[in-house]
């Protein structure tokens, strides 16, 4: 039985982010797409909630908070791939301390801080939220917003396309392999 790996070449010509990328880096990119949309929706609910202007805030804070939770599950899945699995091997190579893996898994903690921050005061004021203090909790979920938007475009723009070119086909193999076993 013939092994295949999961590279898929060299940068050639192109600019760094234009390189077709390993079927795991591939993985990682594509499931921004749902993640983005999510976002998109609260970032929409939260920023109406912002600026007052729902008058029937209640329902649309418990909406808010719905969304959000159910995008934090969603998140989470998603980083643990990239915290356990891509950026270890990653820092093999450029380290940890500083460089493009710090800034990457201090946006996990801050977008982690941000929403669970929002998640906890949410649970915390339930039903009886006035409308002041939902539109300061909302503005947790702006705020992650735009790191989790910054985030992404560092990762599909820079990181996973200096991952295709670092890493060697049997870590891509090895990654692949890791990013298999979630699914099962």
């Amino acid at each position: 039985m013939e092994h295949t790996h999961h590279g898929c070449g060299a940068m050639g010509e192109t600019g760094m982010r234009d390189i077709p990328l390993c079927a795991p880096l591939q993985q990682l990119k594509q499931e921004h797409i749902p993640l983005r949309k999510a976002m998109d929706r609260f970032h929409a609910a939260a920023a109406e909630i912002v600026a007052a202007a729902d008058k029937d805030y209640r329902d649309a804070f418990a909406a808010l908070r719905d969304q959000v939770a159910a995008f934090a599950i969603e998140l989470e899945a998603h980083a643990w791939k990239e915290d356990d699995g891509l950026f270890p091997m990653m820092a093999r190579y450029i380290g940890r301390a500083f460089g493009p893996i710090a800034v990457m898994e201090h946006e996990h903690r801050q977008a982690e801080q941000l929403l669970g921050t929002f998640l906890d005061s949410a649970g915390a004021a339930g039903d009886r939220i006035d409308q002041e203090t939902a539109q300061e909790l909302a503005g947790y979920a702006v705020q992650a917003y735009l790191v989790l938007t910054q985030h992404f475009d560092k990762e599909e723009n820079v990181l996973f396309p200096m991952a295709e070119r670092m890493l060697s086909p049997e870590e891509k193999d090895q990654l692949h392999g890791m990013m298999q076993e979630l699914l099962n």
